[in-house]
C-alpha cells in the first residue's frame, strides 16, 4: 500500500513574471507591465498540480530561508502538497525570470539557487518517501546526480516519470527507468542530436525509445502529443483553447499524466487526460494558480475545449 500517488521530486522556484509586447531580441531592451511573483518550479508546480487533481501529492525539493522559500511552502501546503520533504536552507530560494507575450508565449531565464543544493544525501535520507510513493516524478532543474540517486532508491512496481528539462545528456540507467520519458519539441531535439535535426516529431518518438526509455512522450503544444512504448506510435489530439500563457502548462501535463499512469490508466488514455489538464491551465495566467482541479478539467473536456 502506497501512502503517495506520487513524489515529485525537484525544483522550487518564484517565478518574477513580466508581460510584454513582444519578447527581446537579443542586445535589445523592451519596457514590459508590472512584476508579478508567483510560486513556481517545474517541482513545484507538477505538485501543485496532481494535488488540485486529487492526488496525494509529497514534494522533496529545497528552498532558501527567505521571503521566496515561505510563498512556495504556504503555496504547496495550500494546495494540500505534503511538504514534509521540503528542505530549508543552504541557498537562496531559485528563482524564474519569465516574460510573456501577448499570445501567451513566454522565454524563462532559471537561477537555480538552493534548488542546486539538493544532493544525492538528500535523496537517501528520504528513502521513506521514496518506498512510500506509486509514482515518481522528477526534472532537471536540479543536480543530475542528484536524479540518478531517485533512480537508484525507487520502490520495488513503483513508476519513474522524468520531464529532462532543461535538456540535457542522461545516463543509460536513468533513461533505463523512464516510464515515459517525456519531451516537448525542442528537448526530443537536443536529447536526439542529429538524428532529431531533421524528420517528423513521430519519427523522433521511437528513435528516442531506442535509447532505452520504456515508453516515451513527445508534446506538441496545440497539436497534441505522441505517445510510444513497445506497441508503436499513438498520436493524442489537443484540446481547442484561448491560450492565455502557456507558463507551467507542461508541468500540468506531466502531473496529470503520471498520476493517470499510477492509478492503472493505459499510456494514450492518461495523455489525453494530461492535454485536456494541460490545455485548462494555457487558459488562466500564471502557473500554478492556473491550475485546474478535476472537475474544472472534465467539464472543459464535457465542453470539447473552445468550439
Amino acid at each position: 500500500m502506497y501512502d503517495y500517488d506520487l513524489l515529485v521530486v525537484g525544483s522550487a522556484n518564484a517565478d518574477l513574471v513580466i508581460g510584454v509586447e513582444r519578447r527581446p531580441a537579443a542586445g535589445e531592451t523592451v519596457l514590459g507591465g508590472d512584476l508579478a511573483v508567483h510560486p513556481g518550479g517545474k517541482g513545484g508546480n507538477q505538485a501543485v498540480a496532481a494535488a488540485r487533481l486529487g492526488a496525494r501529492t509529497a514534494l522533496l525539493a529545497r528552498v532558501g530561508d527567505d521571503a521566496h522559500g515561505r510563498l512556495l511552502l504556504d503555496a504547496q501546503r495550500a494546495a494540500g502538497v505534503d511538504t514534509a520533504g521540503v528542505l530549508v536552507g543552504g541557498a537562496p530560494t531559485g528563482v524564474a525570470l519569465i516574460t510573456v507575450d501577448p499570445s501567451g508565449d513566454n522565454s524563462i531565464v532559471v537561477s537555480p539557487g538552493a534548488n542546486a543544493r539538493l544532493t544525492p544525501a538528500d535523496v537517501r535520507e528520504a528513502t521513506g518517501l521514496l518506498r512510500a510513493s506509486r509514482v515518481v516524478s522528477a526534472q532537471l532543474e536540479i543536480p543530475l546526480e542528484t536524479v540518478v540517486e531517485v533512480v537508484r532508491n525507487l520502490a520495488d512496481g513503483s513508476r519513474f516519470v522524468l520531464n529532462p528539462s532543461p535538456p540535457r545528456a542522461l545516463p543509460a540507467e536513468v533513461l533505463a527507468a523512464c516510464d515515459p520519458l517525456i519531451v516537448n519539441e525542442h528537448e526530443a531535439r537536443v536529447l536526439l542530436g542529429e538524428d532529431g535535426a531533421s524528420g517528423e516529431p513521430a519519427d523522433w518518438a521511437p528513435l528516442l525509445l531506442a535509447r532505452g526509455p520504456r515508453s516515451v512522450v513527445v508534446t506538441l503544444g496545440a497539436a497534441g502529443a505522441l505517445v510510444c512504448d513497445s506497441s508503436g506510435v499513438t498520436r493524442v489530439p489537443s484540446v481547442r483553447v484561448d491560450a492565455v500563457d502557456t507558463t507551467g502548462a507542461g508541468d500540468a501535463f506531466t502531473a496529470a499524466l503520471a498520476w493517470k499512469l499510477g492509478s492503472g490508466a493505459a499510456l494514450p488514455d492518461a495523455a489525453a487526460y494530461a492535454a485536456l489538464v494541460g490545455a485548462a491551465a494555457v487558459t488562466r495566467r500564471g502557473a500554478q494558480e492556473s491550475y485546474p482541479t478535476a472537475a474544472e478539467a472534465e467539464a472543459l473536456g464535457e465542453r470539447g475545449g473552445d468550439r
